[in-house]
């Protein structure tokens, strides 16, 4: 949904238009006061909680480990500040992204309403899928998770996260609970918010999750993959609305898809079913963070798969309404073709019409006519 463009009129001040209109610049001037705050002495300590994470824990150097001190952190009720502060930073980036990129482009291409806001929709997430994807990859590949698939359950509950992985999570909470306000700042259609509501909603449910319980090693790996499907969906989407002709994107993104759902059954199952039933602390425990007991491992496994499923429910809808389109819309540019060529006449008619047409000129031209009375 684009930004509306300010009129000459202005609105009254805190009006519904003038909030529309100005919402980042508003929230602007709300981050500045916490980014303000850490300059004096007064105020800093209510402001760090909101700018910089919190619950961190010193690990002291060892010879055998490391020659430094690591800085590792937890989870609390604190990072409610901090995911309050970095949302007020996703709406501003949210502003900018649509006014300096979005719009120019809008304005150049003349898309239709409905083209006009699943482009910016689509621009606005292939940028943050883009950025998570690649933020994600590097911690994978910083933490050495991927070299060694094991790391997913082993040592469970991973209490103590490095300060990449508690930024990355910190971030994605910030960013999905941004676009409730944006369904406000956007004025999201009233027939769109629901379906908005649930796409946001199972965003927050399943991030969380992973943050609250502990399974933030598995959460990043399943993020990762869904965004870059993601990620490929919505680029395609923006060439196909530049070109209509463009429609390899969306094979590759249906092929990618579906292995994504497998794969992300298969991590799942592999580690929550049997990784962590095997594990051998199997009992709840709030102090150090386990929850890996045998009820919260079927809820866990329950909500993926039933996400999942979902997923697969309205890629298939989806896919099928495709090829409705397209078997609907075959018949008719056939019908056009046959038409076309039963009203065209045969070549022996077109030859005889056009001998016909030059002897007949021949024959009544005033050349012809002269040449026969010399």
């Amino acid at each position: 949904m684009a930004i509306r463009k300010k009129s000459s009129k202005n609105p009254p001040v805190l009006s519904h238009e003038f909030i529309v209109q100005n919402h980042a610049d508003i929230v602007s001037c709300v981050a500045m006061v916490f980014l303000l705050g850490l300059m004096f002495e007064i105020t800093a300590k209510a402001a760090v909680i909101f700018v910089t994470l919190q619950y961190n824990v010193t690990i002291p150097a060892t010879e055998e480990q490391s020659t430094e001190t690591i800085s590792l952190y937890h989870y609390g009720i604190k990072d409610l500040a901090t995911v309050f502060f970095y949302m007020l930073v996703a709406i501003i980036i949210h502003a900018i992204i649509q006014e300096y990129v979005l719009d120019k482009i809008n304005r150049r291409m003349h898309f239709s309403k409905t083209k006009h806001s699943k482009f910016n929709e689509s621009g606005q997430l292939s940028a943050f899928y883009l950025f998570s994807c690649v933020w994600g990859t590097n911690i994978l590949v910083s933490e050495n998770y991927v070299s060694d698939p094991t790391s997913l359950w082993k040592d469970y509950p991973h209490i103590l996260i490095p300060f990449q992985m508690k930024f990355f999570y910190i971030s994605q909470l910030a960013y999905w609970f941004h676009a409730f306000p944006e369904l406000y700042f956007q004025k999201t259609k009233k027939e769109d918010i629901p379906r908005q509501l649930v796409y946001i909603g199972l965003y927050l449910f399943h991030i969380a999750g992973a943050y609250l319980l502990n399974l933030t090693r598995l959460g990043l790996v399943l993020l990762v993959l869904h965004y870059f499907v993601e990620f490929l969906f919505h680029i395609s989407r923006l060439f196909y609305f530049s070109d209509e002709k463009y429609q390899k994107g969306f094979s590759l993104w249906a092929g990618l898809f579906v292995f994504g759902r497998l794969l992300t059954l298969i991590l799942s199952v592999l580690t929550v079913g049997f990784g962590l039933a095997r594990a051998e602390n199997q009992d709840l425990n709030l102090t150090t963070g386990n929850f890996n007991i045998l009820g919260i491992r079927i809820i866990v496994l329950s909500s993926i798969c039933g996400t999942q499923a979902f997923m697969m429910w309205k890629f298939i809808n989806f896919q099928l309404r495709r090829w409705r389109e397209h078997s609907s819309s075959q018949p008719q540019s056939l019908k056009k073709k046959f038409v076309t060529t039963k009203g065209r006449p045969s070549k022996k008619e077109r030859e005889n019409g056009v001998n016909g047409t030059v002897t007949s000129n021949g024959a009544d031209s005033p050349r012809s006519r002269k040449e026969k009375s010399s």
